[in-house]
This record gives structure tokens, C-alpha cells and sequence, in this order.
């Protein structure tokens, strides 16, 4: 099998979680306090993968200046993004609306479904390119990275899941736009690989880099107020847990 078809794949199969935390998010009455612990625990492990996937395998590639600028690069890029978004309606995408934040929002903005949707691809696609990246060395997938996406997908769609069902949106809305951000996601890891194969290992370096500063700024800026809302003092110890399962899974792989 093609190793583009390959990195498709595994995009998809990290993106499904999406469509799968959106069916339980969707169906199941969860506490918001136990959605909130899934958010910190998937923030802990991203934070993980991108400082050992990412950033350490970035550094060895390409030295300081790389990574650096793409680090600040890819941060600067997201926060201008959701800027942007965020006065569109899309501000509060993460959270299932316990606070009443979603009911504000929705409020101020009745037809954000655009701007909630291309919310979950500016969180979501650094992630697959990273997936798609991954394969350009040694053809093998980096496990760990594929299990942090999937891991931290899970909560998004269970919790935005909650939130659109509590705004009135319908079923086909929301399984519709969960299906289609795994499917994007799939092609944004095989376009990570084919666009980058065979490239200079600094712009392989700069674009992973670029990748952890945009996966940085999505968790602070959508994960991090979800889960420290929903669980309070002990956000940071349900993190921790989760960036110490990642760390073991990427040392013993």
C-alpha cells in the first residue's frame, strides 16, 4: 500500500474519534465534570506528544533557528485564527455549555455552524499533518502521535457534541460535521506526507515545529478553560496523568 495512502489512514483513524466522542457526546447524559477530566487528561497527552514527538524529533532535525521560528510561527498563526473565529461564534467550540457560555454565544451568533466547523479544522489539521509527517522517516507512523490525536480528539467531539445538542442543532448537523473533519483529516495527513517527502529535513524540521506551536495554542486557548472549569483544583493532576501515560507510551515504543 502507498505510504500516502498509508498516512491517509491513520489520519482518519485519529480523526474517527472525533465522530466517536460525538455519538457518546450526543446519546449519553455525561457529568460535565467527567467531560472536563477526558479534556484535561487529552490535554495532558497532547502537551506530551508535541514536546517529545514533535519539538525533540524537530530539534534533532533542524537545529534551534527552525524550530524556533516555526514554534512562534505556528502560534502566532492559530491565535490569529481563532481570533478571528471566535468573534464569528466559534470562541466557546470545546466547551458542552454547562457554564451557559454556549447559550451566549449562541445567542450572539444564531448561524455560527460555519464558523464552529472551521474551528474544528484549525484545531485539527496541524494535528494530521503531523501524523502524515511522522511516516516521511523510516515509513513507519509515529505510534504515539497517532494515539495523542486520537486521545485528544475523543474529548473535543464529546464535548462540542454537548454544546451543539444543548444549541438546538440537529443530529445530521452534528454528525455531518464530525464525519467530515475525520475525513479532512485523513487527507491532511496524506498531504503531510506527499508535500513534504523527500523535502530538506530544516523544512521538515520548521513545518513539525510550526505544528506544535499551533497544538500549544489550541490547548491553552480551548482545552486547558474547558477542563480547569469543569474540574477545578484538580485539572492539573488529571493532566499530568495524561502527559504520563503519553511520555511512557512514546519511551517504551
Amino acid at each position: 500500500m502507498p505510504v500516502a495512502i498509508q498516512a491517509g489512514l491513520w489520519g482518519l483513524l485519529s480523526g474517527s474519534a472525533l465522530l466517536l466522542g460525538a455519538l457518546v457526546g450526543w446519546y449519553a447524559r455525561l457529568p460535565q465534570r467527567l467531560i472536563a477530566a477526558i479534556m484535561a487528561f487529552g490535554a495532558g497527552v497532547l502537551i506530551s506528544a508535541l514536546s517529545f514527538e514533535l519539538m525533540d524529533e524537530a530539534w534533532k532535525q533542524g537545529g534551534f533557528l527552525p524550530v524556533a521560528g516555526g514554534f512562534l510561527s505556528g502560534a502566532t498563526i492559530y491565535t490569529a485564527a481563532n481570533w478571528v473565529l471566535a468573534h464569528r461564534g466559534a470562541r466557546h467550540r470545546k466547551r458542552s455549555g454547562a457554564s451557559g457560555k454556549r447559550d451566549q454565544q449562541a445567542a450572539e451568533h444564531p448561524n455560527n455552524g460555519l464558523a464552529l466547523a472551521l474551528g474544528a479544522l484549525l484545531d485539527g489539521i496541524p494535528e494530521s499533518i503531523v501524523i502524515g509527517v511522522s511516516l516521511i522517516q523510516g515509513g513507519a507512523v509515529g505510534v504515539v502521535a497517532v494515539i495523542a490525536v486520537f486521545l485528544s480528539n475523543l474529548p473535543e467531539g464529546l464535548s462540542s457534541a454537548a454544546g451543539l445538542k444543548q444549541e438546538g442543532k440537529s443530529a445530521a448537523y452534528n454528525f455531518g460535521l464530525w464525519t467530515g473533519i475525520a475525513l479532512i483529516s485523513g487527507a491532511a495527513a496524506a498531504i503531510g506526507y506527499v508535500a513534504f517527502a523527500g523535502v530538506d529535513p530544516g523544512v521538515v524540521a520548521f513545518v513539525q515545529a510550526v505544528a506544535a506551536g499551533a497544538i500549544l495554542a489550541m490547548i491553552v486557548d480551548t482545552m486547558v478553560p474547558e477542563a480547569s472549569e469543569g474540574t477545578h483544583d484538580f485539572a492539573g493532576l488529571i493532566s499530568v496523568s495524561g502527559f504520563l501515560v503519553a511520555f511512557a507510551l512514546s519511551k517504551l515504543g
